[in-house]
């Protein structure tokens, strides 16, 4: 089982790594009146963290209100 789970790491991470690779064009990004300019690699890291950071919040205060 240990095995399978590396493996999957390693998969994901090669598509990740592939998915950065194919989008190194610059995109303008709109934040309420701020105009930012970046790779959209920088863009796609950003908002997968992000969204990785709020899915632990949400869970860890789910898991704390079933605690107690």
């Amino acid at each position: 089982m240990k095995r399978v789970k590396i493996i999957a790491v390693l998969i994901l991470a090669i598509v990740c790594l592939i998915i950065v690779l194919q989008n190194t064009a610059t995109v303008e990004t709109k934040i309420l009146f701020i105009s930012i300019t970046m790779p959209r690699a920088v863009l796609l890291l950003a908002t997968t963290a992000i969204g990785f950071a709020l899915g632990v919040l949400v869970s860890l205060i789910l898991c704390k209100k079933q605690k107690s």
